[in-house]
């Protein structure tokens, strides 16, 4: 990707830097609305980009299609209900990165912009970036968000059990990035382009 022509790389880095801070603000702003000052405290509060960035994860998504951003911090101790609370703080990041592929879909599809300039190929990867940060995240593999939300939905002995296995999380993640053939990519590729499909209104897979 770093090969690539300049104006593509261009366009990836600024949909890198939308994606990745609608997603963290999201989880910043949900805490923040549960009675949680960590993340305002923290200066997670905001839509400055630079404070959400995680260089590794912001690398991975310009490299290889996937990556996250520099988790929130969050004390679920301020929620009137912790597992509840973690569960929607956690579902904030990737629901914020659909409803912005939704809302620049719905753009695309009202014409506002033409297709092959400039601003229609932001646009498009702009939507393409959320759709990939959103499922991404979805995965149930400890750090990302879909290990918070399916702890928060188990029965309270099973999330306990499940959580127990965070700490091998990041070697399995790391395993799944690592195993060959791009496993992970095919993994997020039908997901990722029926997500995009639908926001611009191609009727199916993009």
């Amino acid at each position: 990707m770093l090969g690539a022509d300049p104006q593509v790389l261009l366009l990836r880095v600024l949909a890198i830097l939308v994606a990745v801070t609608v997603h963290e603000f999201a989880h910043a702003w949900a805490a923040d609305r549960l009675g949680d000052p960590t993340p305002r405290l923290r200066g997670r509060l905001s839509l400055n980009p630079v404070v959400h960035l995680d260089l590794m994860g912001s690398l991975l998504l310009l490299l290889a299609g996937f990556g996250w951003a520099k988790p929130v911090e969050v004390n679920p101790r301020y929620f009137p209900n912790p597992r509840r609370g973690m569960l929607v703080v956690a579902a904030a990041g990737p629901l914020a990165n659909v409803a912005t592929a939704f809302l620049l879909g719905l753009v695309y599809q009202l014409g506002l912009v033409e297709p092959g300039t400039l601003p229609g190929s932001l646009l498009l990867t702009v939507i393409l970036i959320n759709a990939v940060l959103a499922i991404f995240n979805l995965l149930p593999v400890p750090p990302l968000d879909g290990s918070k939300i399916l702890s928060g939905l188990l029965p309270a002995a099973q999330a306990r059990s499940y959580d127990r296995l965070a700490q091998y999380g990041p070697l399995l993640l790391l395993a799944l990035i690592l195993l060959p053939g791009r496993f992970i990519g095919l993994l997020l590729d039908l997901p990722v382009r029926w997500l995009v499909g639908v926001a611009i209104g191609a009727g199916g897979l993009w």
